[in-house]
């Protein structure tokens, strides 16, 4: 039973030496700081540069067994980067 999560990121290496967004990478963790799931974000490369805050993804999140529990699905929601015209939603 989970009562409350913990999520934190793994920074990747050539993310941290270039500056550059890479996809994403995510432990779920209780509050004793065992992880219970993992997740990772699915994009590509001209989203993330160039649409970041905005950009479409999906995530999928898997338990320690590596079997997909939850899928998370973020179209862009606007025709052009450049006029975030539309509110996000998932």
């Amino acid at each position: 039973q989970l009562d409350r999560i913990i999520i934190h990121q793994q920074v990747e290496l050539l993310e941290a030496i270039l500056g550059t967004e890479t996809s994403s990478k995510y432990e779920i963790k209780n509050h004793l700081g065992q992880r219970v799931y993992f997740a990772i974000e699915e994009n590509d490369c001209f989203d993330r540069n160039l649409c970041s805050p905005i950009r479409s993804f999906t995530i999928r999140i898997a338990d320690n067994m590596g079997q997909e529990v939850i899928r998370v699905i973020r179209p862009l929601r606007c025709n052009s980067c450049w006029f975030p015209c539309f509110l996000q939603e998932v």
